[in-house]
């Protein structure tokens, strides 16, 4: 088969019409800069239209003139470990962390017990936030046009207590003891993230994400209305004010609050992967959100199935999304061994259906 020839439209412009309710030349296909390893194969891609969405360049700089940081990196049973001590005018924190390729692992949190509020409000309230729009404007330049540079926003304000700084026996823990702490942390949270929103909304980004990786069973639907919702539909409001886009990376199982994810105001659900590996289809999908960009994760389970069967997913999904809009895209990590012959597959899905 002879290769693609690359489309009229660069990689970075078909996804943005997607996005923007324009008509895209093919079905748009994304994968993380960090996922996709530099090579003959990942070169062929981009040929073909592959966009890497880049998420390593923020739009704005925290500033804490009264809180310092400190951070030294130490070996133990032969792993790095990177630990970091936090002055607050109320008092020291700590936290340590694992290295483990472009992620890494807690290995101690934050949050050790109720004496640290105290010093989380005041770690939180001394944080400032400025623009710092440079470095993403010279990235978007120097990268070109098969890049997308996605913003950030952070996460929802319970979310980062609950899984950033305390976890989520020691979250449940507190939620039934000093539930009154918790909403006041996540009050101060809020604040600051009221500061954030118009500075990424004002930026060059066309896109940021909002939180995300929330988990049915640990969040719950109550807590998920009260707590993230809000948060979500505030958000939006500012950057549809700017004429920007917001999305969330919900790649979980979306059931349990699918109705409320329908009026919070996303423009783009990222990273909704669907059945075998969620308890939501396509179909569902479209028929609860028909007005927001499926940016999906292609099934990581299909990826160790057959080759023969990966590229019929892709066709399925494909066959499923006519006339609506569809971004196809890798978020999570694939087998060493199969990722080339996958995404050449993926792709060739799309340049038959185009």
């Amino acid at each position: 088969m002879a290769k693609k020839e690359r489309q009229a439209m660069t990689p970075k412009q078909n996804v943005e019409a997607l996005l923007l309710g324009r008509k895209s030349e093919t079905v748009p296909f994304t994968i993380y800069e960090s996922k996709l390893p530099q090579c003959t194969v990942e070169r062929q891609l981009r040929n073909e239209g592959l966009c890497i969405v880049n998420r390593n360049y923020n739009v704005l700089k925290t500033i804490s003139p009264n809180v310092q940081y400190e951070s030294y990196t130490y070996t133990q049973d032969g792993q790095e470990h990177i630990k970091t001590i936090i002055k607050t005018p109320a008092g020291d924190l700590s936290y340590t962390v694992k290295p483990a390729g472009f992620t890494a692992w807690t290995e101690e949190r934050i949050f050790k017990g109720p004496q640290d509020y105290k010093k989380l409000y005041a770690m939180v309230k001394d944080q400032r936030y400025e623009p710092s729009y440079e470095n993403f404007l010279r990235a978007e330049k120097e990268l070109g046009d098969d890049v997308i540079l996605r913003a950030g926003i952070g996460s929802s304000p319970l979310h980062h207590v609950m899984i950033g700084w305390m976890g989520v026996e020691t979250f449940a823990l507190e939620w039934a003891d000093r539930r009154d702490e918790i909403e006041k942390l996540c009050d101060i949270l809020a604040e600051k993230l009221r500061e954030i929103y118009p500075i990424v909304a004002k930026s060059p980004a066309l896109i940021a994400n909002f939180g995300g990786n929330e988990t049915g069973n640990v969040m719950g639907r109550e807590r998920f209305e009260k707590y993230v919702l809000p948060h979500h539909q505030e958000a939006a409001e500012v950057f549809h004010r700017h004429g920007k886009l917001i999305g969330c990376h919900l790649d979980g199982n979306n059931r349990v609050w699918a109705d409320l994810v329908a009026i919070s105001g996303l423009d783009y659900i990222e990273a909704f992967t669907p059945a075998p590996d969620s308890d939501m289809s396509m179909e569902d999908a479209y028929s609860w959100w028909p007005d927001k960009v499926m940016w999906i994760n292609f099934p990581s389970s299909v990826h160790l199935a057959p080759l023969e069967k990966v590229e019929e997913t892709a066709r399925e999904i494909i066959r499923v999304s006519r006339g609506r809009r569809l971004i196809m895209g890798i978020t999570e990590d694939m087998p060493p061994d199969r990722w080339q012959q996958n995404m050449l597959a993926i792709s060739r899905a799309i340049s038959s259906a185009s």
